[in-house]
């Protein structure tokens, strides 16, 4: 049984292909070939196995651009009965819209044409750089130059993300090939319905200088997000992201932070939403999400100074106007909480639901954010914030889980708020840590 079994996840080798001129240009650390998916059992069953074959390679290529899809499927051995022998193929492109191709000359012809003709369907909100590979040098310059780096440049490699809808022209055919990457990278991922009309999209792309032709500038898919609205009284939306992948080329870089960094900027420049939810996060965006968020609130200069008291705070200031990322050195201050602010311990509810609503943030995510703010300035010497602290993150916890503690007598019900309160601040403490990586 074992020799006939493969598996699913191994397989299954994924490719961005690029046409030759696009080659080029990379570095000689970047590769885009030859990868592998998280998850395959959305495909091939829970316990992602394949049976019938020998040393089974599922070739799956995307044209980088347009995503356009060319797959082969090729065994050393294959069982000859064909009842216990799964279909490779057949299951796979049940997944797959029909336009793939299987002649690998006719798609790297396509692979070419895309690279002159592909443009990114959508409006484009937002773009950042990245210095290329061969400029990078050491990781401090690398670094120094984020800021600097001219978009024109040829050493600087811009990065565009699109807002998109079903109503943008050509973006259901490319949604189409792009949406097999939520089952292979999200746990738990499934296709959404066309017919659900209200989807808006963020999609992330590389835009690429050719060395041979520095004018002509071509698109490679780096990774997307769906977010649906939802009613929110009286009169305006909550907007709610429910997909977000970043292909694993592309992981480590910062990209699916400056995703959905464009996305809550997007979200505050719309007067019509309410406020940014999240659907079930996993835990690496849950991370993801909490970082930003911290490092939006410490860099905004208002905030902090009615949080932690006019004199106590030193801040990076923030964008005009509105809530911006402004810079990072509010987190590097001294004071403790015990200076007169309005976070407390115990943080002033009105202003802080104030802030909650100007900066469009879920209730639970904003109350979390202001814990883990309070316990990065509480002084460990400071008893009365120190208890203060704990009461209002243990009533914070004890509403959000009534219903299973209601059910416990009272020294259990205690005993499990501390337990919960410990694991709490211990997750806090780890979050913490990210802002300096």
């Amino acid at each position: 049984m074992a020799e006939w079994t493969s598996d699913a996840n191994q397989a299954l080798t994924l490719s961005l292909v690029r046409a030759p001129e696009d080659e080029q240009v990379l570095g000689e650390e970047e590769s885009y070939t030859d990868f592998h998916p998280a998850f395959t059992y959305p495909i091939f069953g829970e316990d992602e196995k394949i049976y019938g074959y020998t040393d089974l390679v599922i070739d799956l290529r995307f044209a980088s651009s347009s995503l356009v899809q060319f797959l082969d499927v090729t065994h050393a051995k294959k069982l000859a009965s064909s009842s216990t022998v799964d279909d490779v193929k057949g299951t796979l492109t049940g997944f797959m819209p029909s336009d793939y191709y299987t002649d690998e000359k006719a798609f790297l012809a396509r692979v070419e044409e895309d690279a002159n003709t592909f443009r990114p369907p959508g409006q484009l909100i937002s773009s950042y750089t990245r210095p290329a590979p061969q400029f990078s040098g050491s990781k401090g310059k690398a670094v120094e130059q984020l800021e600097t780096l001219d978009p024109e440049s040829e050493d600087a490699i811009v990065f565009e993300i699109y807002h998109t809808t079903w109503d943008t022209p050509g973006f259901r055919e490319l949604h189409r090939r792009m949406q097999l990457f939520i089952l292979l990278f999200i746990e738990g991922g499934s296709y959404i319905q066309e017919d659900e009309d209200n989807w808006e999209f963020f999609v992330l792309y590389e835009k690429r200088k050719r060395r041979t032709s520095p004018n002509v500038s071509t698109y490679h898919f780096v990774g997307y997000s769906s977010l649906y609205p939802f009613y929110c009284y009286p009169e305006k939306i909550r907007l709610r992201l429910s997909q977000f992948v970043i292909l694993p080329p592309y992981h480590r870089s910062g990209h699916g932070s400056e995703l959905y960094n464009a996305i809550y900027q997007y979200v505050l420049s719309r007067p019509d939403i309410a406020e940014l939810t999240v659907e079930d996060p996993a835990e690496a965006f849950e991370d993801l999400r909490d970082k930003n968020d911290l490092l939006m609130l410490l860099g905004h200069q208002q905030f902090m100074e009615e949080g932690f008291g006019g004199g106590s705070v030193s801040h990076g200031g923030g964008r005009a106007g509105g809530v911006g990322k402004g810079g990072r050195s509010g987190r590097g201050g001294t004071a403790s909480v015990s200076a007169k602010g309005k976070l407390g311990p115990p943080t002033d509810k009105p202003w802080a639901e104030k802030w909650r609503t100007e900066m469009k943030l879920a209730g639970r995510q904003f109350n979390r954010l202001v814990e883990m703010l309070i316990l990065l300035r509480l002084d460990p010497t400071d008893s009365r914030g120190q208890r203060a602290f704990r009461l209002q993150v243990k009533e914070r916890l004890y509403r959000f889980n009534f219903e299973i503690l209601a059910q416990m007598e009272k020294q259990e019900r205690l005993d499990k708020l501390e337990e919960t309160f410990q694991i709490q601040t211990t997750d806090y403490m780890r979050i913490l840590a990210l802002l300096s990586h």
